[in-house]
């Protein structure tokens, strides 16, 4: 047992390393005079999606980044496919460009030969750091489960070995202390595999983001808010679906409300249904881009303070929220696959007369 704390806490030592190493490699000045380190611009660098894997940046100013594709399509031109690469420090290639400031910043935009954008956008294909993040845990979730189906092909379910012995008590979990609990024994079988399949999407990008280096790992994905938008899409419309006539009654013919109150009442129901999703959205996006936050203004404060004596300090702070954000990497995933279950649960209930 002491060997295993040991060989953890190096683990979590290793990654407060990594990451105050590639932190402080990325804002070494590039030219001899000295530049005000800005905080801010560090640590949203960080948590933004980006059309590049930024590793580090030399002392000479050149970066050291993974490029990745850039797919565009635009009416008159057609579909155009290059390395963001040609995009990097503001230049025009087959009339786009990269903004880096103002209120598209970050995005790809189409210049005429003036220079100037248009206010038009391209349809915008591109991998960018979240799409790689995904297709990776994507690609570990597959790799898991179908070990997992050889291993029950070879053992049977007599007892869990090998990877069997890790996935199967959280399938358990979340089937006996999640699902059936809110769903109940004879409908929980028809929304298991969209259930297991959104916690543990969940929990490995989650867990994938917490490791800083290499690539797909570190990327914010989770914390994207197009990517939990996404996420809730689905349960909504799972729950509108599976809706049975009574949840739909409830919204527009309430029980033992006044006819004249519906006009009301219809309103606050339909902002209810909203809300629910709505709310899984924002609570997975803000707790996971909160200990990001946290955890780069940790890092951050080494260059603010400008002094070797605060490295010690922050790469500890960096291992105590590490440890905080594995518990909250669980969490989260239980917390929205819960919550949608709950969801689910109200909308199929049957009618007693």
């Amino acid at each position: 047992m002491k060997t295993r704390r040991i060989i953890w806490f190096l683990f979590l030592f290793l990654f407060g390393i990594i990451s105050v190493s590639a932190a402080g490699a990325e804002a070494n000045e590039p030219t001899g005079e000295k530049e005000q380190f800005d905080a801010s611009t560090f640590i949203l660098e960080h948590i933004s999606d980006s059309h590049e894997w930024h590793i580090l940046t030399k002392q000479n100013g050149e970066s050291v980044a993974i490029y990745l594709p850039v797919i565009l399509y635009r009416k008159g031109t057609g579909l155009h496919i290059f390395s963001s690469r040609r995009l990097t420090h503001g230049r025009v290639y087959k009339g786009f460009r990269l903004e880096e400031v103002g209120e598209l910043k970050g995005r790809i935009v189409s210049v005429n030969e003036q220079g100037e954008a248009d206010k038009k956008l391209p349809l915008d294909f591109s991998i960018t750091k979240t799409i790689v993040g995904m297709l990776g845990a994507a690609i570990i979730g597959l790799w898991l489960f179908l070990a997992l189906s050889r291993s029950y092909k070879k053992t049977g379910i007599s007892y869990p070995k090998g990877i069997q012995s890790f996935l199967e008590p959280v399938i358990c979990f979340v089937r006996d202390d999640i699902v059936i609990p809110n769903i109940g024994e004879t409908e929980h079988e028809r929304f298991m595999p969209y259930l297991l399949t959104v916690f543990f999407f969940i929990l490995i990008n989650n867990l994938m983001g917490l490791i800083p280096f290499p690539p797909p790992f570190g990327a914010n994905v989770t914390g994207n808010i197009a990517v939990t938008f996404t996420l809730a899409f689905f349960s909504f419309i799972i729950i509108q679906i599976s809706g049975s006539k009574g949840y739909w009654r409830h919204i527009f013919a309430t029980p033992g409300v006044p006819f004249w109150l519906l006009p009301i009442m219809i309103p606050v129901e339909l902002i209810g249904v909203v809300a629910k999703p709505f709310a899984l959205m924002i609570r997975l996006f803000a707790n996971i881009t909160a200990g990001h936050i946290i955890v780069m203004s940790l890092l951050a404060l080494i260059f603010i303070f400008d002094s070797l004596a605060v490295v010690p300090v922050s790469i500890l702070f960096v291992i105590f929220m590490d440890c905080l954000e594995l518990l909250v990497a669980f969490l989260q995933a239980y917390v929205f696959t819960l919550l949608s279950a709950l969801f689910i649960s109200l909308a199929i209930v049957k009618e007693h007369h």
